[in-house]
């Protein structure tokens, strides 16, 4: 199965704004840790190696 690029998130701004929020006091090391536990929570549920590694070759910087 191809990793879903199409929206899919039913409130995408709602979402956003959770995520800021829940950084919001937060250092720079503890946002970057926050952000890093939230990538590895949601590549266990995903589980799916090929998928995971679809999306970091579309996250990934060109040209890097």
């Amino acid at each position: 199965m191809p990793l879903n690029r199409q929206p899919n998130l039913i409130d995408p701004d709602g979402f956003y704004e959770e995520l800021i929020n829940a950084q919001r006091g937060l250092s720079d090391e503890q946002s970057q840790l926050m952000n890093a536990k939230l990538i590895l929570i949601l590549a266990n549920h995903i589980g799916d190696r090929e998928l995971l590694r679809e999306a970091l070759a579309i996250a990934r910087p060109a040209g890097v």
